[in-house]
């Protein structure tokens, strides 16, 4: 059977008949979001990957695909994502194993969860352990979309107050950082060390402190993480700019700096 054929055959359960043919339908009343709203799919039929990649990818979300548990892992390491789209019918519950790890590591990132050999019983495991939204497969690419649309609208709705120090805000319903208006790309746990300094500004933290907040590392560690990851903020927070936020206090730790002109702020 030609490669086409194949496919198509594969993705028939997935597109009910009415869609089908029916290609990615303008909708009129489809919100464009403001920033950067990233998703990664980890599904292991890779034609239906391709195929959802394809349809968010018509409505500005930026995607990325995973190929296995492994390389998921990886990307969430290293990029700042507002939703994942799981297959729940990994092999051997990993699907379930990958959720779990999800939640304690990210509780920020939104979840639509993809399955249906398990029944009710895999909806009910997959909410319970954390899952933001579930559908069943065979499923319409419309209803897929619709969700999705659902998640993001939730995410850019205010969850907690945002820090703002000088030009820097942090938001953490959509995990973004910005100096004057320009989006700042940050690793999750660059992210989190901003988070701990802006919670604190002002105030001088110990690299113990940062050692036990944001690795969860006894405070005696041997370490020079703290060092380390305050550079790679330095890099991207502060740059070029005249100002710089993050300071150094000799021998005692590291502080990041409001001027007394412009306090702190929260914002929605």
């Amino acid at each position: 059977m030609h490669a086409a054929a194949v496919e198509h055959s594969m993705l028939s359960q997935f597109l009910p008949v009415e869609h089908k043919n029916s290609g990615f339908l303008s909708n009129p009343l489809t919100e464009r979001a403001p920033i950067e709203y990233r998703v990664l799919i980890l599904e292991k039929n890779v034609a239906l990957a391709k195929l959802l990649a394809t349809g968010l990818s018509s409505e500005a979300f930026s995607v990325d695909v995973a190929d296995s548990l492994e390389s998921a892992t990886r990307r969430i390491e290293n990029r700042l994502y507002q939703l994942v789209i799981l297959d729940m019918d990994l092999s051997e519950g990993d699907g379930v194993n990958f959720l779990r790890s999800l939640r304690a590591r990210r509780p920020e990132v939104r979840v639509l969860a993809l399955g249906g050999q398990s029944g009710i019983a895999g909806l009910v495991s997959a909410l319970d352990h954390g899952a933001d939204d579930y559908l069943f497969k065979p499923f319409s690419l419309i209803e897929f979309m619709a969700r999705a649309r659902a998640l993001r609208r939730r995410a850019n709705e205010t969850v907690q107050p945002a820090p703002r120090a000088t030009q820097l805000v942090l938001r953490r319903d959509q995990c973004q950082v910005e100096r004057d208006g320009r989006n700042i790309d940050l690793t999750p746990r660059e992210f989190a060390l901003l988070e701990v300094l802006m919670e604190n500004a002002g105030k001088t933290l110990s690299r113990a402190m940062l050692t036990q907040r944001v690795w969860n590392m006894a405070a005696d560690a041997n370490t020079n993480i703290v060092d380390v990851y305050i550079k790679y903020l330095r890099d991207k927070i502060d740059g070029d700019h005249e100002e710089k936020l993050i300071r150094t206090v000799r021998g005692m730790g590291y502080s990041l700096q409001v001027p007394s002109a412009n306090p702190l702020q929260a914002v929605a």
